[in-house]
């Protein structure tokens, strides 16, 4: 079999090397999943919650080993994977509890009142299929794997190539967490061989990808007829409101445009600021961005680390370079920082981006901030909004401001007052992009119920809905006419 060598993107080094999968083994993964589905099915909910506060448990204390294997394969700092340690861990233990209530029948009013009897159950869908980025291996690897499991159903998984080793680390942690075999499986393998045998094949297909992909996944899930959720590109804003407090704007900003070295859907890419505070918080985003230290190693101290590789270093460069050939001017950074090693660019900041630059409305996934003055909070709305994208959005405002303006943007998710961890973070919340930002929500009620399919059940007593036997139709027809209107006036 081929493999697939795994190169650290810090300094080259190679990690390690893992098979690369064919279709014909892709299909054998999913027989394997479909024979252990049946069972797990029936495996009681309280079993599934043991093993997934089991899960939540062993992340925590075996949180250096995977924060190395994340920090090796992605190159980010190490409070950036530590983030991802934290939402699996959270993501166990909310859906962990919450499964029952959630999978428990619901009852329903019925067409009769009394006579009529509805509960609307929730069964597994079967296999579940996700394709996972490269940008978080270890929370989209295993944190929409988890409410999917919890609901019944066993999962077939493609990480990115070039970060599969969290996703094979994560499949060892479920295992000792006592995770039945087969019913998380990690396949490894290219997009175009193990991907698109996922879609062929898998009963739910979860996604987070690019938009272009997204489009591409959509419309094959569509001739199959099955359910498809996708988060998928963001062209992020953040609003700064005339009453914002630039004491708490600044270490903000960066570290909503700069984490995770800006490769995360939901970070922020275009800063709109009311015109009284441009000045002081240009100045003063300027000179925070340029005392951030980058580079390598398990350091804590170190606020940001490498790009995924130098392909993604020379997308964020060109789209910079396009910039500032249309006119834009750099405030700081703009280049690659060779010295630190391959994939490292500096933290940019740019102002005046025209609208016939690519960056001005594409996502350029990396650590790419450009700051634009606006004279009121209506024009920053506007501006906003316009955007093929709606994904995340932050507003810096005292609370009645905040809100008044988050309620006019178009967006899955509004941040007041911090970039975008607030909303991830609550996960009684959904996420998920409007626009062409993405279908479907994770997290939430939606997060888990999504993975299911909806069974509708009613039982009818005595009288037939039909009418009596021995009752005319047009009479019968009369008489549910009147009952129909005495109705509508009881219920006012």
């Amino acid at each position: 079999m081929n493999s697939i060598t795994v190169t650290s993107p810090s300094d080259g080094r190679i990690l390690g090397t893992v098979p690369a999968h064919t279709a014909t083994d892709t299909s054998r993964a999913f027989e394997r999943a479909r024979r252990a589905q049946k069972q797990w099915a029936h495996t009681p909910v309280k079993e599934r919650r043991e093993i997934m506060l089991s899960l939540h448990d062993l992340v925590l204390h075996r949180q250096e080993q995977i924060l190395d294997t994340i920090q090796d394969e992605s190159g980010k700092n190490r409070a950036s994977a530590f983030d991802e340690v934290m939402d699996v861990a959270v993501t166990a233990r909310h859906y962990a509890y919450a499964t029952a209530a959630l999978l428990h029948p619901d009852r329903v009013k019925g067409a009769l009142p009394l006579l009529t009897s509805v509960e609307v159950q929730h069964s597994p869908k079967g296999v579940v299929g996700i394709i996972a980025p490269w940008n978080y291996p270890l929370v989209m690897a295993v944190s929409d794997a988890i409410p999917a499991i919890l609901a019944g159903n066993t999962v077939v998984l493609k990480p990115d190539d070039k970060t599969p080793l969290s996703a094979l680390l994560a499949a060892e942690l479920l295992a000792e967490a006592g995770l039945p075999q087969d019913v998380f499986q990690v396949v490894t393998g290219t997009a175009e061989e193990v991907g698109q045998q996922i879609v062929a094949e898998c009963d739910y297909l979860m996604f987070t990808g690019s938009t272009k992909t997204g489009r591409l996944l959509a419309s094959q899930a569509g001739e199959r007829l099955i359910d498809f959720s996708a988060e998928l590109g963001g062209k992020n804003p953040l609003i700064i409101a005339a009453d914002a407090d630039l004491n708490k704007v600044v270490p903000g900003a960066i570290t909503a445009c700069f984490s995770n070295s800006g490769q995360l859907c939901i970070s922020i890419e275009r800063i709109y600021v009311h015109r009284n505070l441009a000045a002081e918080f240009s100045a003063r985003f300027q000179a925070a961005t340029k005392v951030l230290r980058v580079g390598a190693g398990r350091e804590w101290t170190v606020e940001m680390g490498s790009l995924i590789s130098e392909e993604q270093l020379a997308r964020v460069q060109s789209f910079v370079d396009d910039a500032v050939a249309r006119g834009a001017t750099i405030l700081s950074g703009g280049h690659a920082l060779p010295e630190l090693g391959p994939c490292f660019f500096a933290p940019t900041i740019l102002s005046d981006v025209p609208e016939d630059a690519e960056l001005f409305r594409e996502e350029a996934f990396g650590p790419v901030a450009a700051i634009e003055i606006v004279d009121s909070h209506e024009e920053a709305i506007r501006r906003a909004n316009d955007s093929d994208y709606g994904l995340n959005a932050s507003v810096w405002a005292k609370p009645a401001t905040g809100r008044k303006i988050a309620a006019q943007l178009e967006f899955g998710t509004v941040n007041i007052n911090e970039g975008f961890a607030a909303a991830w973070g609550s996960l009684d919340a959904p996420m998920g992009g409007w626009k062409a930002s993405g279908v479907g929500r994770r997290h939430a009620d939606e997060g888990l119920l999504k993975y299911t399919e909806s069974r509708t059940v009613a039982l009818q007593r005595g009288l037939s809905i039909a009418g009596p036997s021995k009752l005319s139709r047009e009479r019968y027809a009369r008489t549910l006419s009147t009952a129909l209107r005495l109705g509508k006036r009881v219920l006012r």
